[in-house]
């Protein structure tokens, strides 16, 4: 459904983030997309989205396509409209607006108006706890409930792409794990494509189909889930699991084993 081939990217025009990343995304499954911080993974779903330029960055070289359509030529607002939806890293929701204001927003780009309401309700079935908010202002909800908003946001615009940076930054670890459930709820139940970036690869493997990891722009490892679960080298540099079993990092001074990838 979502295709990148062989993509780079240039901030400023002199430094260059992805180099040569191709990856794709099969409709109604979800991929995850790990790697450290700097990796260019939060790069790769603006070069998707159209936010490249509002961070004077460009695509230089490859193509991004949505269903055998190329994008990466278009504006964000084109985007949008054709089913890719991205809900960005730090919760950006419209703090002054209520709960329910910011899902109306999400559905801003829709001609179907007449499904609206019930769209809603179909949100707060996912997010029970954003039904009991709905008249609060944004900016007074916790990390956890604005991270509940900014995802019900994307369900509203009925994306058929939707997009997830680091949707469990900040967050305690239960609630990280209710909010990838409900993920994983919405994949199965609405068939959305979900491509999901994640520093918390454990998190991340147990809901996705299919795996990407990143270094220095490059895509270094792909596979099934099950595949990179059992890859010696994810298990113990994203994992913290060695083949004695859990690592203990307090006894060591530094970790010095190389990644094979590199």
């Amino acid at each position: 459904m979502l295709t990148l081939n062989n993509v780079e990217v240039v901030y400023d025009r002199v430094i260059l983030v992805l180099k040569g990343l191709s990856m794709e995304v099969p409709k109604g499954k979800i991929v995850a997309l790990l790697g450290s911080n700097g990796a260019g993974k939060t790069t790769t779903l603006k070069a998707i989205s159209g936010l490249l330029k509002s961070e004077n960055g460009e695509v230089t070289d490859g193509f991004i396509e949505l269903n055998d359509e190329r994008i990466d030529t278009n504006g964000a607002d084109v985007i949008v409209k054709k089913g890719i939806f991205q809900c960005m890293e730090g919760r950006r929701v419209f703090e002054h607006l209520t709960v329910e204001d910011n899902l109306i927003a999400g559905a801003h780009t829709r001609k179907d108006r007449k499904n609206i309401k019930g769209d809603i309700q179909k949100v707060y079935h996912y997010f029970p706890k954003l039904e009991m908010l709905k008249n609060r202002q944004a900016g007074y909800l916790s990390g956890g409930e604005q991270q509940m908003l900014a995802i019900g946001r994307g369900i509203m615009a009925k994306p058929s792409v939707l997009l997830l940076d680091e949707p469990s930054l900040g967050l305690a670890p239960l609630l990280v794990k209710e909010i990838f459930g409900i993920i994983k709820k919405i994949n199965e139940e609405e068939g959305t494509t979900i491509l999901v970036v994640e520093q918390n690869a454990k998190v991340a493997l147990s809901i996705a189909h299919y795996g990407y990891i990143m270094e220095n722009g490059r895509v270094v490892m792909e596979g099934s889930v099950d595949k990179l679960l059992s890859n010696q080298d994810v298990r113990e540099f994203y994992l913290g699991v060695s083949s004695k079993g859990a690592k203990n990092y307090k006894d060591i001074k530094s970790y010095k084993r190389r990644k094979r990838w590199l």
